[in-house]
């Protein structure tokens, strides 16, 4: 967007900001919780790159009526938040533990208090282990135990819940989980990665089906996906061939099955010799295709790919929108070998991720032409940048961190949304990721990416240049 050029967002457009719980709660055995993947994961040596874990993260558990009164002053108009599903269902054996549901319930009445619109995530990728020691996502029983889990969840919170988000990025669930082995639960095999896939498509259906079972048609359900950004390094055909096919495997392995009920058959034909779809049911895709109130799309940067010139030049991992470790070569995605992920290139966050807020206006603005009657969301966008605290010279705040970068940063992505819908894509909410600094998976408490700082050892709270300009946008309802 031409910095000349001032544009004013719809004016019933949805500010929010967003957590997950694992990242930010804390109090992982409070109250009946007990482990998900990512406790075990964080207790296995090597797997965190800090050698951390999540028992404190933001201790938001405790701290939420902190957490909401910053979003009120920062003016958000929605809460993007998750809940875990080993608070709900902490054992094998089934039964409901109400110590959860009612922390959840006092979550949602202070928000809803405070004129902040709740939307809730089912699953951010906090699997309860008992469910993992049976097999997790590459067993099909974890799909109907999750539409178990969202009807209790639509049952207890009703219309206090906005929107109900069914999944958050289950590309990273199955492939930097069953991929390459880089997320919870750490696993290396592609038939389970698909097997995954499969199971999580058919999650979000049958938990689709449970809310609505529940709440009627009144019920706004939405998934958030982490679509791919691949662009072709050149218009060689071969090139082009190598972008088509991550595109199969990153994107429309969800887009198909949720969106027109098919899987592309050039995804089973590239996939042969690494599954025989046998988890695929008859009546499956009917299941999974559900009504979608919106989708959620998270962006944080693009991938640039090359037709693979064989062995001397191994495919770079995929690496979706939370990171893997550094220098992990196994891909995550199967059938890449004719595929090579080219180095980011510019200016780098900390996340290494490169920067092209033109990404976002052309994803928003493809998914919107292809699926002109559904409302689109940007459900995270942001970034991580070294961060220091320095004294507050207006002191108002006290402390304050100065991060020019990630101002920068969001100044324009939130203009690439402004691009999007002045050309017509049906954009209707921006979620800032993220509230606050938090446990950033694999990599710990190494990346920022918080609007608000959070000093762990004391769990202080200190505003950044890059919430307050949030909070100016918001106010403005203009970029």
């Amino acid at each position: 967007m031409s910095e000349t050029n001032r544009f004013a967002f719809p004016s019933d457009f949805t500010w929010g900001t967003a957590t997950a719980a694992f990242q930010v709660e804390g109090a992982t055995r409070e109250e009946g919780r007990t482990d998900s993947i990512w406790d075990t994961f964080c207790r296995e040596p090597g797997r965190i790159l800090d050698g951390s874990n999540g028992d404190q993260a933001c201790d938001e558990y405790h701290r939420y009526p902190e957490d909401i009164a910053l979003m009120k002053e920062m003016g958000v108009g929605a809460y993007r938040f998750s809940v875990a599903w080993p608070r709900i269902f902490p054992s094998a054996r089934g039964g409901v533990n109400q110590a959860g549901l009612d922390h959840y319930r006092r979550v949602l009445d202070m928000l809803r208090e405070q004129g902040i619109k709740p939307v809730v995530t089912l699953y951010h990728w906090d699997l309860p282990q008992y469910l993992q020691d049976a097999g997790g996502w590459a067993n099909r029983d974890t799909a109907k135990r999750y539409a178990e889990y969202a009807g209790v969840l639509a049952g207890a919170f009703g219309d206090s819940v906005d929107t109900w988000t069914t999944l958050n990025e289950p590309w990273c669930t199955a492939y930097l989980g069953y991929g390459n082995g880089v997320h919870a639960p750490g696993i290396r095999d592609y038939d389970q990665t698909l097997a995954a896939v499969h199971h999580l498509n058919l999650a979000h259906g049958l938990g689709a089906q449970a809310i609505r079972a529940e709440l009627g048609e009144k019920a706004r359900v939405s998934v958030t996906l982490n679509l791919q950004v691949t662009r072709a390094q050149s218009q060689s055909e071969e090139d082009r061939a190598a972008k088509t096919r991550a595109d199969l495997f990153a994107n429309e392995v969800w887009l198909g099955p949720m969106l027109a009920g098919t899987y592309d058959p050039r995804i089973r034909a590239a996939a042969q010799g690494v599954t025989d779809w046998r988890f695929v049911q008859e009546g499956d895709l009917e299941t999974i295709h559900q009504p979608l109130d919106v989708l959620g799309i998270n962006y944080y940067s693009t991938t640039y790919v090359q037709a693979s010139h064989g062995e001397d030049s191994p495919a770079r991992a995929a690496v979706g929108p939370q990171g893997s470790l550094p220098d992990q070569e196994a891909n995550a995605m199967p059938a890449q070998e004719s595929v090579e992920t080219l180095p980011p290139r510019g200016e780098l966050t900390a996340m290494g991720w490169n920067q092209e807020p033109q990404g976002l206006t052309d994803l928003l603005l493809e998914v919107s032409r292809r699926f002109p009657d559904l409302d689109l969301m940007v459900t995270e966008n942001g970034s991580a940048w070294e961060d220091e605290v320095s004294p507050d010279s207006s002191q108002a705040k006290g402390r304050i961190v100065h991060d020019p970068k990630r101002v920068a940063y969001l100044e324009q992505h939130v203009g690439a949304v402004a691009d999007a819908i002045r050309d017509g894509a049906r954009v209707t909410g921006y979620f800032a990721w993220s509230l606050l600094d938090n446990f950033e998976w694999a990599l710990g408490y190494t990346r920022r990416f918080g609007l608000i700082r959070v000093e762990y050892p004391t769990q202080e709270r200190i505003w950044k240049d890059s919430g307050l300009r949030y909070t100016q946008i918001v106010r403005d309802n203009a970029i």
